[in-house]
């Protein structure tokens, strides 16, 4: 039986290795190529005993029938007042945008023509719509990703595409946010993201991590051109069992 394969951007750490594990699990048994800066020891080991994870790109895939768009970066941090250099921000719309719109121009031939059905899932987050104080240009690059999500959801009749909130997820993200924010947040912003995780309610990878996975397979038209949460009712049926 052929198997779907799935392009993971982001797949060597945090949400990206959960969604890979995931999918090349016998649940979802995926062929999955792994798209990463770094490859990081935890995918290599994973490349090592999964002959159907490839994080090379040295072979050629003639079918790509789901893409998981979950590469992004933070940086820069501070208020717009502060002076970040433009140029930083253009940096990071390159890193957290305009790849997303470089991915979808090289994959969606192919996953229009998916015999699975193409889904793109994009990793946004909850600053697209409320907006964290010195993440400038991180809630503008959210907001435009979920804008692009919609486009596609308008642009692509064969192709399901969905824009997901995970959740403050127990990251490096996270880590680097509770390490720098001190001096650059909002104290109430801060202290919300040190309380989540004194409190053990930071969200693990891999719960978020099987919804991307069951989702970048089962999505239905329905959820086209939709940004859902994790844990809301829309994804209830792509959590892991057991989990409400």
């Amino acid at each position: 039986m052929t198997k779907p394969v799935v392009v993971v951007t982001g797949a060597s750490r945090g949400i990206g290795l959960a969604v890979t594990r995931f999918l090349l699990s016998s649940e979802f048994n995926a062929v999955v190529v792994a798209i990463s800066r770094s490859c990081s020891p935890e995918l290599f080991e994973l490349g090592l005993s999964h002959k159907d994870l490839d994080i090379s790109l040295l072979r050629c895939h003639h079918s790509i029938d789901a893409l998981i768009l979950n590469a992004g970066v933070l940086e820069p941090v501070g208020k717009i007042a502060s002076g970040i250099p433009l140029a930083s921000w253009k940096s990071h719309f390159d890193v957290n945008f305009f790849s997303l719109v470089t991915a979808l121009q090289a994959s969606l031939p192919a996953l229009r023509k998916s015999s699975f059905g193409g889904r793109v899932v994009f990793i946004s987050s909850g600053a697209a719509v409320k907006g964290t104080a010195a993440w400038g240009p991180y809630n503008a690059s959210k907001a435009a990703m979920n804008s692009l999500c919609r486009t596609v959801a308008e642009e692509e009749p064969d192709v399901i595409s969905v824009a997901l909130r995970p959740g403050m997820v127990d990251t490096n993200m996270q880590a680097d946010i509770r390490a720098i924010g001190g001096n650059l947040l909002n104290p109430s912003d801060y202290a919300k993201f040190v309380q989540a995780h004194a409190d053990n309610k930071l969200v693990k990878p891999e719960d978020c991590g099987h919804v991307i996975a069951a989702l970048a397979l089962q999505a239905p038209k329905s959820l086209s051109g939709q940004f859902v949460s994790w844990d809301g009712e829309e994804c209830k049926p792509y959590r892991k069992e057991g989990q409400a």
